[in-house]
């Protein structure tokens, strides 16, 4: 792979004592790896297709769009143009507070539970030695990724229900003398929902931090038993800061994504007692949007949230640039 790289790198090397203007560079190495660009082809027509195109639909976020009579585009373009109305009335109709209280604890709590966990479990699995051992609990590990979440939710609500596991646990220790009503009390709900995501998202996410471990130098190992480092000394001092950017990066992201609590797990799980507390953005737009058929109304909260992970990352990008020097881009 690096012979090949370093080939197609010298093709384009300009000769000493040449120079070549942007334009006059670009054209060249368009000519010269045109293989490689007609390759990747493909995916950039798919990316325009699948993500620009349809951005042209953030306009009815400004709009008082309402399917009737005629073809889509002629409604979507004739509408009454809004401008900012729907963002003033998502932020002073009273659900602004509720939603995004919602949104940020549960994320929060998310990240929190769910960042550092994959980072423990891929060092954990790294330290085994056994190799059937190692795989066959890396397998077991990533499973509850693969599982709908339908079928968690039902797995989540059975193990809390009144006769599930947990009560006849903690009601056999006696740690309670009742069952407690996990599902119907508003503030526990933040709290499963970040276990709930933690649990199944914790061993798949290990599969990149694990990588990063692979590509580490076997000899940095070797030469830290030369000098007596325990595997404790080894994984503080070698594992951890080789896998630094990668973490650098996934925080990026993950802290990009703190409005993005989740639609699945809370349509599924919430019921009419825990509303106040299960209500996030996803939800919202949803109901609001789909259900009662403000298209422009979702559109706008949708935006708003699209905007607000945009100012994030790049803000959280910026700063990681300036501290650590790794950054996304």
């Amino acid at each position: 792979m690096d012979t090949l790289i370093k080939a197609e790198t010298s093709k384009t090397r300009i000769p000493k004592g040449k120079s070549m203007t942007g334009k006059a560079s670009l054209l060249a190495r368009l000519k010269e790896q045109r293989l490689l660009f007609v390759l990747m082809l493909p995916a950039i027509i798919a990316t325009l297709l699948f993500s620009y195109v349809p951005m042209f639909g953030i306009y009815m976020a400004f709009i008082n769009y309402s399917p009737g009579g005629g073809t889509f585009f002629r409604q979507f373009f004739t509408a009454e143009f809004t401008g900012l109305q729907w963002f003033e009335y998502f932020f002073t109709n009273g659900d602004f507070y509720r939603i995004m209280r919602n949104t940020l604890a549960q994320s929060v709590l998310s990240l929190l539970l769910g960042f550092p966990m994959p980072i423990i479990l891929a060092l954990m699995i790294n330290e085994l030695r056994n190799g059937w051992f190692k795989r066959t609990f890396q397998t077991v590990s990533y499973m509850p990724h693969f599982i709908s979440w339908v079928i968690a939710a039902n797995i989540i609500i059975t193990l809390l229900s009144s006769g599930g596991v947990v009560n006849n646990i903690l009601t056999g220790l006696g740690i309670v003398d009742e069952p407690i009503q996990f599902m119907q009390k508003g503030p526990l709900f933040w709290w499963i929902i970040a276990i709930s995501n933690t649990w199944k998202d914790m061993g798949f996410n290990a599969i990149m931090y694990l990588a990063a471990i692979s590509a580490i130098n076997p000899e940095l190992y070797e030469v830290a038993k030369v000098d007596g480092a325990s595997r404790l000394k080894q994984m503080l001092h070698i594992t951890l800061p080789s896998i630094k950017p990668t973490i650098v990066i996934l925080a990026i992201l993950a802290v990009g994504g703190i409005l993005n609590a989740g639609f699945d797990q809370q349509y599924l799980l919430q019921n009419n007692t825990v509303l106040q507390y299960s209500e996030v953005i996803d939800t919202y737009t949803y109901k609001y949007g789909l259900q009662n058929g403000m298209f422009s109304y979702g559109a706008a909260v949708g935006l708003f949230k699209s905007l607000v992970a945009f100012i994030l990352v790049i803000s959280v990008n910026a700063m990681a640039k300036k501290m650590n020097e790794q950054s996304l881009f």
